[in-house]
């Protein structure tokens, strides 16, 4: 992809699944990556397996949902690195429930992680993007959070979210230069995937899924990579406010 050689990065739940998977294709493609996760062994790896393949990167333990914490993050990575070019909020969490079953609690847990995290990141680093009148950003959010599924209300509400607060914020900043996209995976076998479908329902749901993917399986970390990269990238200089399922054809969405 061109231009992204050198440039600072930051992605949020870079620790395993998805976010891994991010981590690795933009150090492969010579960007200096921030892993910003809560869990810091995880991180480590990831900048690890980077650094092994000749990339440049810094794991950044810290938890998205204190506002405070995040911009001592931030300040931390761009002391190293520089200021940001790229910020790739991946970070997400959910549990299967119906929502009626549910309690205010876990929905507060749901939101904090999904969405009042990325709103942590985009204020913290979007302001010197917009300082600078350059700067990209892919949120990934989820199918969920344009057709809904069921077991997930809060969570798709989240990814709803996050899909109109980028186009609103596409729209703010696009005379500043800033490139802001989202990018929705459909069902996913990542680590998170193996928590919420656990068991013999758990079993029956990706059974379920597999046959109504028309690929006939479950995405994989590496099939998100790609889309994330170009976003990023200038070959995506006029592309802004938009939204790219990579779910198998699973949504078709216009």
């Amino acid at each position: 992809m061109r231009g992204l050689k050198g440039k600072p990065a930051i992605v949020t739940g870079g620790a395993s699944g998805i976010g891994r998977a991010i981590c690795l294709r933009l150090g492969e493609e010579g960007c200096r990556v921030g892993i910003f996760d809560k869990n810091a062994e995880g991180a480590e790896e990831t900048a690890r397996l980077i650094a092994q393949a000749g990339g440049q990167a810094a794991a950044v333990p810290v938890d998205i949902t204190d506002y405070a914490a995040v911009g001592r993050a931030v300040k931390s990575f761009e002391a190293k690195f520089g200021p940001t070019d790229i910020l790739v909020n991946n970070a997400g969490w959910d549990k299967i429930a119906n929502f009626l079953d549910t309690q205010p609690d876990f929905w507060e847990q749901i939101i904090a992680i999904n969405l009042k995290g990325a709103l942590n990141l985009h204020h913290h680093v979007v302001r010197g993007m917009a300082e600078r009148k350059q700067g990209k950003v892919v949120n990934i959010a989820s199918d969920a959070g344009r057709v809904g599924s069921s077991g997930e209300a809060v969570y798709a509400a989240c990814k709803g979210g996050i899909i109109s607060f980028t186009k609103t914020l596409a729209r703010e900043l696009a005379r500043r230069g800033i490139c802001l996209n989202v990018v929705c995976p459909g069902p996913t076998d990542t680590p998170l995937f193996a928590q919420v479908a656990m068991g013999e329902s758990g079993e029956k749901i990706r059974q379920a899924l597999e046959r109504a993917i028309p690929f006939k399986r479950l995405g994989r970390p590496e099939d998100l990579p790609g889309a994330v990269a170009f976003l990023a990238s200038d070959d995506a200089s006029f592309i802004t406010g938009q939204v790219l399922s990579v779910s198998g054809g699973l949504t078709m969405s216009g």
